[in-house]
C-alpha cells in the first residue's frame, strides 16, 4: 500500500512538472512524457537563432527513479550534436556545472530545459563534454560550423523519420498538407485562451523547417 501511494505521489509531481513548465517561455522547445513510462520524456528543439539556426534537435529527457529524491535527470540528444556542451559519444548534454546536485526544493525540469535552449546561443563552458568541439570554437572557427552545418542538415534530413518506437507520445512530424493542416491551423488559432499552454506540434510549416505552432503566429 505504500508503495502504491509513492507511486501515485510521484506521478502526481511529474505531471505537476509537466504542467509548470508549459507556463515558461520555452520557445522552440516541445516535450511530452511518454506514454508507458512517465519518467522518460520525448523533446525535440528548433534552433531559432545563433549559430546552430535552422536546426531540429531531437532529446529524451530521463528522471531517476526515485524522481524528485534522487540525481539529477539526464538530457541525451539523439539527434547528431556538435557541440561543447554534448558528450560526442553518447549524446548526453552536460549538466554539473548548472545542477551540481537535485534539489527538488528549487530545482525543476523547465530550468533544465532553459539551460537547453541556452547552450545554443552560448559555447563558452568551463568544462565542455566535447573537448574538441570547443577547442575548435575557440581556435577554428571554419572547422567548427562545417561540423555544426553539417548536423543543422542532418537533423533537417531526418525530421520525417518514421518512429523509433511505437510509444503513442514520440514527436513526430508530416509535411504541411493544407487539407489537411489548414483546418487544425485554424482551429488553434481560434481556441480559447485554456488552451494557449499547450506546445503539442505534427508538421512543421510550408517551405521551412520553422515549427508551426500558436505561439509563433501571433
Amino acid at each position: 500500500m505504500r508503495e502504491s501511494y509513492s507511486m501515485y505521489h510521484q506521478e502526481y509531481i511529474i505531471m505537476a512538472e509537466y504542467r509548470m513548465l508549459q507556463t515558461e517561455n520555452l520557445q522552440g522547445i516541445y516535450v511530452i512524457p511518454s506514454y508507458a513510462n512517465s519518467l522518460l520524456w520525448f523533446g525535440v528543439i528548433f534552433v531559432r537563432s545563433g549559430v546552430y539556426e535552422g536546426g531540429a534537435f531531437r532529446f529524451t529527457l530521463t528522471l531517476p527513479e526515485k524522481f524528485p529524491d534522487d540525481n539529477v535527470p539526464v538530457v541525451t540528444f539523439t539527434s547528431q550534436l556538435y557541440h561543447p556542451a554534448v558528450n560526442a559519444t553518447s549524446g548526453e548534454l552536460i549538466l554539473n556545472e548548472v545542477f551540481p546536485q537535485w534539489d527538488k526544493k528549487q530545482n525543476h525540469i523547465w530550468q533544465i530545459l532553459k539551460y537547453l535552449h541556452w547552450i545554443f546561443n552560448n559555447l563558452h563552458l568551463k568544462s565542455p563534454a566535447n573537448i574538441e568541439a570547443s577547442d575548435a570554437f575557440k581556435t577554428n572557427r571554419k572547422v567548427f560550423m562545417e561540423k555544426v552545418k553539417e548536423c543543422i542538415m542532418s537533423s533537417i534530413d531526418h525530421i520525417y523519420d518514421d518512429p523509433p518506437t511505437e510509444d503513442k507520445h514520440y514527436i513526430t512530424f508530416k509535411p504541411y498538407d493544407p487539407e489537411i493542416h489548414d483546418n487544425a491551423k485554424n482551429v488553434m488559432l481560434k481556441s480559447s485562451k485554456t488552451n494557449e499552454s499547450s506546445h503539442g506540434i505534427s508538421w512543421v510549416q510550408p517551405g521551412s523547417f520553422q515549427s508551426f505552432s500558436k505561439e509563433d503566429t501571433t
